[in-house]
């Protein structure tokens, strides 16, 4: 390279460099050491000479967080799961957090104490030390790719900062949009004409699934990162962790807080319950972790949740409105939901018109009447629900109410089971409602997955009589759709190419599409992990199906009561015939088969895996992994601090007690 091009590279290389301090210094830590002209003309020069010398070009540049349109967004698994929260209400709720902790670890624990952010869950990964990946939550096993979206994002750095680690991390982090940065952007807008947007938490959601990232980049949008993932962490705390992500460049909240006993924790949690309307961005309650990572690993996780963390959410604003009329809603499974028509109120940002009133056990524990004067709250500020009734204000000639008795769609006379809260429509096969509700269920992202068709198109094609059951929608005809009203030729052609696409979807997915009652994609994953297809499934007896972990009762006399029905053994037929999974291949993924038939507990913690990685190795060779100790178990794996409870079961039980050196030694 002649001495000029050396010095037009190492003119770019200090550019890049010294605009990315720039962007820190006023994205992170909120400092502005130069004014906007200059730093405008600064990315100038920089984006002349990169595009005149095109040869020292860099994905990572300034210049590039903007990047291409997009497709669609594509669905990657995660390496960690994106779990959810247990949610809790009250300061008891924290001591027995408390309690069930310390009676696993026999330990006194320092916890972590977080804002909670109100705003959209992120999954950001950087291979030695350099922006590679963003994904959303999803289902909390698969999310979409956002890559190109949250690389808009000023305060996401592209390149880490200090000692770079050498090797993948993974940090999790929440994506949301400043009050005041909120406020300006509806303000433009409506001076523009265009209507405002509801709240700052719908609209950080709805821009990172937005296909053009150069309209991302027109978001005002920011992130707080508040946990990192990998192997061997820098330190064996959470909150050591979090100042080494600091120090790497990201955004972490000033306001996370150590807390030595449960009583620090509570003071934490009643302070920032006065203090939260005064932050500069939204908070819906506060997030309290257990310290020690190796405890973290010990308490483990449910299938849901993690046993080390817990969400105390507010109590959410109230309003005072009116109930105008009470009306019924049936859903996919029949179950009848009676829905409260309000005198429209605005609650935390957003206009509230119905509440949903549960079941005919709440209506008359409230005693809710049409025409009462009602307290409507959104629970954890999102879902609106009535907490009381003003009695003393309800007119004399007032009437309680009396739930239906005959389905509102198709008239079918409702049943209530035995121990059950909700009143059912018995009639599955015709009430409209029921039949566009397995639809919907079979085509969902958690489901099928099938793009290009929504609820609108749904009812759509139901009224045009083109769909009645789930295989209908593998024989539409595009000559036909064409007919209809808001179907493009582009538009079909998506459907058929995801309707082809949904065909490659594995047992448990399309298990969990046909929405037999009680079965969650949990349960979903359980049964066919048990059941190698379908028919070993639905034929097995009520006997062996409540004796796998995760079914209880009710879910295997719902597969009884499915399996009875002539129509439905008929279904899966002209599924399988349209190419379908009903049965796992998992077998053909795996390592070796020398785990085959074995069954693991792993307990406490290790020095050289993560416990995940430990669970991936067992179900990588053949074997399973399971959360606690029964009969049907081989083997508990231990490492350092194992659980007691565990421990005394396996002996009690005559299990094999493991050491990691011997677990390895069996994959030899």
């Amino acid at each position: 390279m002649d001495s000029s091009r050396s010095e037009i590279k190492n003119r770019i290389i200090k550019l890049r460099s010294y605009i990315h301090d720039l962007n820190y210094s006023y994205y992170v830590l909120n400092k502005s050491s130069i004014q906007d002209f200059e730093f405008d003309k600064l990315l100038k020069e920089l984006e002349e000479l990169e595009l005149k010398y095109p040869e020292f070009y860099d994905p990572l540049s300034p210049t590039q967080r903007v990047g291409g349109s997009v497709q669609q967004f594509n669905s990657i698994k995660h390496v960690y799961p994106m779990l959810s929260l247990s949610n809790t209400y009250s300061n008891e709720d924290l001591k027995d957090f408390d309690k069930r902790i310390k009676k696993i670890t026999n330990n006194n624990i320092e916890y972590v104490c977080e804002l909670k952010f109100d705003g959209v869950s992120i999954s950001v990964i950087y291979n030695n030390g350099k922006f590679s990946k963003a994904i959303t939550r999803g289902d909390g096993s698969f999310g979409d790719d956002v890559t190109l979206n949250v690389k808009t994002i000023k305060s996401i750095p592209l390149e880490l900062r200090g000692d770079v680690p050498d090797k993948t991390i993974e940090l999790r982090g929440e994506i949301f949009i400043f009050k005041k940065e909120f406020k300006k952007m509806n303000k433009e807008r409506l001076k523009k004409g265009l209507e405002a947007y509801s709240n700052p938490r719908n609209t950080a959601s709805g821009s990172l699934k937005l296909l053009d990232p150069q309209e991302v980049s027109r978001r005002p949008l920011d992130c707080f990162f508040y946990s990192l993932l990998g192997r061997k962490l820098p330190y064996n705390n959470h909150y050591e962790n979090l100042k080494i992500v600091k120090k790497w460049g990201f955004k972490v909240s000033k306001f996370t807080e150590k807390c030595s006993s449960i009583q620090d924790v509570i003071m934490y949690v009643n302070k920032w319950d006065k203090l939260r309307h005064n932050l500069p961005y939204d908070i819906d309650g506060i997030v309290i972790k257990v310290n020690n990572i190796n405890e973290q690993e010990k308490l483990g996780n449910t299938s849901k949740f993690p046993r080390w963390a817990i969400a105390y959410k507010f109590q959410g604003e109230q309003a005072f409105t009116k109930l105008n009329q009470i009306t019924y809603q049936v859903g996919r499974t029949g179950a009848v939901t009676p829905i409260a028509n309000l005198e429209p109120i605005k609650i935390s940002g957003t206009i509230v018109k119905r509440a949903s009133l549960h079941n005919a056990d709440q209506i008359a524990k409230l005693d809710i009447r049409e025409g009462d004067l009602v307290f409507v709250e959104k629970g954890g500020e999102i879902i609106p629900k009535i907490v009381n009734v003003q009695k003393d204000k309800r007119n004399i000639f007032s009437q309680p109410t009396i739930f239906i008795n005959y389905c509102p769609e198709c008239n079918c006379k409702l049943i209530r089971e035995k121990g059950e809260a909700q009143y059912y429509c018995p009639n599955n096969k015709t009430c409209p409602p029921q039949v566009k509700g397995r639809f919907a269920h079979f085509i969902s992202r958690n489901a099928m997955n099938i793009d290009g068709i929504g609820p609108e198109t749904i009812e759509l094609l139901f009224e045009n009589k083109l769909i009645n059951n789930l295989p209908d929608l593998y024989h539409l005809q595009k000559t036909r759709l064409l007919t209809l009203e808001r179907m493009a030729e582009k538009s079909i052609d998506n459907l058929a190419k995801s309707l082809e696409n949904s065909k490659k979807k594995p047992f448990s997915k399309v298990l969990y599409a046909l929405g037999i009652r009680h079965i969650g994609e949990t349960v979903a994953e359980k049964l066919t992990e048990h059941y190698k297809n379908i028919d070993d499934l639905i034929n097995d007896s009520y006997e062996n199906l409540i004796n796998i972990n995760e079914v209880g009762h009710k879910i295997a006399e719902s597969i009884i009561l499915f399996r009875e029905e002539k129509d439905n053994l008929q279904l899966i037929k002209d599924l399988k015939n349209i190419g379908l999974k009903f049965s796992s291949n998992k077998e053909n993924n795996y390592t070796s088969n020398k785990l085959l038939n074995y069954s693991f507990v792993i307990s406490g913690v290790f020095n050289d895996f993560s416990r995940m990685e430990i669970k991936n190795l067992i179900e990588n060779n053949s074997g399973k992994s399971k959360s606690s100790i029964s009969k049907k178990i081989d083997f508990l794996l231990t490492g350092n601090n194992p659980g007691s409870t565990k421990i005394n079961k396996a002996v009690d039980f005559n299990i094999k007690i493991l050491k990691i050196d011997e677990f390895l030694n069996m994959l030899k």
